[in-house]
C-alpha cells in the first residue's frame, strides 16, 4: 500500500503548511506535485536538498513529482527572504546547470524507468521566453490585484522600514511569474500541488489563485520548515561556503565530516529529513544514541545515508578511511591511497613546510626533518629523545634514529607526514 504523502512528511518534521484539502485530494489517486529550483551554480547544494526528499517521498507514495529549473525566474530575483537581486544568466550556461543539476536530481528521482509516475523535469524559460510583456500584462497581471500582491509577507519585509534598497519592480512581479508557472504546469501536466519552503508560502498562494481565476481549477499548496541548526548558525554554510552536492566543489570527505560533526540536538532532527530510514530505525536508533551519545551513533548513521545517496557507497568508504587517518587507526597504507585533494583536506591547518627535492636525492636523515630542517621539534636533543622513546612515525609507521627519508616516502610523490604521538602531525611538502 502507498504511504500517506501528507503523514510521512508530518512524523519526519518536514511539514509546515498545508492548504486544507491536500491530503484528500492526494488520496483519490496519482497527482502531480512540482517544486521549483533555482539554477543559478551547476550544483545543488545541501540547503536544496529537503525540497528534493520532499519529492523522492511525493515518488514513493505513489505520486508523479515535477522538478522544475527556474531559468526565467533564476534570471530575476525572489523576495523570499533575500536582499539581494539575482545575476542574469546566458542561456548556454542555464542549459549546462540544467543537465548537472538533472544528474544530481537523478540520484534521488526516477526519470527513466517509463512507469506511470516517472519524474519529469521542465525549465521555465521555455515557456517564458516567448512571453511579450503585454502579452503577460494582459493575459496574466489583470487577474491580480496590486493589494492582493502586497498583502504577501515577502513582499511587506523588503517595503518595510529595515530594508534601505527598497524592491524592484522586477522582484515585485516575481509572484506573478511563479504563479503563472503553477497555472502552465495545471493546464499542460495536470499538476495540481506546488511545494517548497515555508518562506514560498506567498508565491505559491499566488499560483493557486491563477488556476482558479484563469484555469478555473483548483491547485494546493504545501511547504516544508527552513532547516536550522541548533546553535543559531546556519544550515548548509562552513567557513569556507556552501555544502555542495557536486564532488568537486565539496569532497565526499568534506561532505561526510559535515553530517558527522552534527550536534546530537540536531541530529536527531536531520535524520527524519535527509534520510529514507522507516520511522522503527530512527526510534530505534535514537534510543541507542541516548544510551552511549559518546558513540555518535546517529551522525555516524545520518553521515553514511546521506553520503551514500549524494556521492556512492565507494565514496563514502573513502571518506570513512579518510577520517580515520586523523582520530583513529589506520596505516601508513590507508594514507596513499588517499588522492591529493583529500590528503590536503585531512591534514587542513597541519602545520606544514616546503623542502627542495634535491635535499631527498641523497636521503635526508630524521632528526634534521624533524627539528633543522622544520622546526616540527624544538632541537636535535628534543628529536632523538623522541626517536628512542619510540614516539615518532613517518607516514604513520614508527621509525628509529638512523632512518633516513629518500623518494620512496613520498606520497602522490610530494607528501611526507611527520607524527609525534597520537596526535601532532607536520606535513612536509617536497617541490
Amino acid at each position: 500500500m502507498a504511504k500517506n504523502f501528507v503523514q510521512e512528511l508530518k512524523w519526519r518534521g518536514m511539514l509546515h503548511d498545508v492548504m486544507p484539502g491536500t491530503e484528500e485530494h492526494l488520496s483519490v489517486g496519482m497527482q502531480a506535485a512540482y517544486v521549483g529550483i533555482d539554477p543559478t551554480a551547476d550544483s545543488l547544494h545541501i540547503g536544496h536538498l529537503v525540497s528534493v526528499m520532499m519529492l523522492k517521498h511525493f515518488q514513493l507514495a505513489g505520486h508523479r513529482p515535477i522538478a522544475l529549473i527556474g531559468g526565467a525566474t533564476g534570471m530575476i530575483g525572489d523576495p523570499s527572504g533575500k536582499s539581494q537581486e539575482r545575476n542574469l544568466l546566458d542561456e548556454t550556461t542555464l542549459r549546462m546547470n540544467q543537465e548537472a543539476i538533472k544528474e544530481q536530481l537523478s540520484r534521488f528521482l526516477d526519470f527513466d524507468s517509463g512507469s506511470d509516475n516517472g519524474a519529469l523535469l521542465v525549465n521555465n524559460y521555455d515557456w517564458m521566453k516567448e512571453f511579450t510583456f503585454l502579452d503577460f500584462i494582459r493575459d496574466v497581471g489583470k487577474h491580480i490585484t496590486v493589494n492582493y500582491m502586497m498583502a504577501k509577507d515577502s513582499v511587506k519585509k523588503r517595503l518595510s522600514a529595515e530594508s534601505k534598497e527598497g524592491m524592484s519592480f522586477t522582484e515585485f512581479t516575481y509572484q506573478l511569474v511563479q504563479g503563472y508557472d503553477f497555472l502552465y504546469l495545471f493546464e499542460n501536466y495536470e499538476c495540481t500541488l506546488q511545494m517548497g519552503g515555508s518562506d514560498q508560502w506567498g508565491n505559491i498562494t499566488t499560483g493557486t489563485e491563477l488556476i482558479r481565476r484563469i484555469g478555473g481549477g483548483k491547485g494546493y499548496a504545501l511547504t516544508c520548515p527552513l532547516i536550522t541548526k541548533a546553535d543559531g548558525t546556519k544550515f548548509g554554510k562552513t567557513e569556507s561556503g556552501n555544502i555542495w552536492l557536486d564532488a568537486h566543489r565539496t569532497s565526499p570527505y568534506k561532505f561526510y565530516q559535515y553530517w558527522l560533526n552534527t550536534s546530537d540536538e540536531d541530529a536527531e532532527k536531520y535524520i527524519k529529513i535527509f534520510t529514507f530510514l522507516s520511522r522503527q530505525e530512527i526510534e530505534n536508533l535514537v534510543k541507542e544514541h541516548h544510551e552511549a551519545p559518546h558513540l555518535r551513533k546517529l551522525q555516524r548513521k545520518l553521515a553514511e545515508e546521506i553520503t551514500t545517496a549524494v556521492h556512492s557507497e565507494s565514496d563514502l568508504k573513502k571518506a570513512i578511511q579518510a577520517s580515520g587517518i586523523l582520530f583513529g587507526k589506520s596505516t601508513s597504507e590507508d594514507l596513499r591511497h588517499l588522492d591529493e585533494d583529500t590528503f590536503l583536506e585531512v591534514f587542513d591547518g597541519v602545520p606544514q613546510a616546503s623542502l627542495p627535492r634535491a635535499e631527498f636525492d641523497n636521503g635526508l636523515d630524521i632528526i634534521a626533518a624533524l627539528a633543522a630542517k622544520t622546526g616540527f621539534l624544538k632541537s636535535n636533543g628534543e628529536a632523538r629523545r623522541e626517536l628512542k622513546q619510540q614516539s615518532i612515525s613517518v607516514n604513520k609507521e614508527r621509525v628509529s634514529e638512523g632512518y633516513t627519508l629518500n623518494q620512496k616516502d613520498l606520497i602522490n610523490n610530494k607528501y611526507i607526514l611527520l607524527q609525534r604521538g597520537k596526535k601532532n602531525y607536520y606535513v612536509l611538502i617536497v617541490e
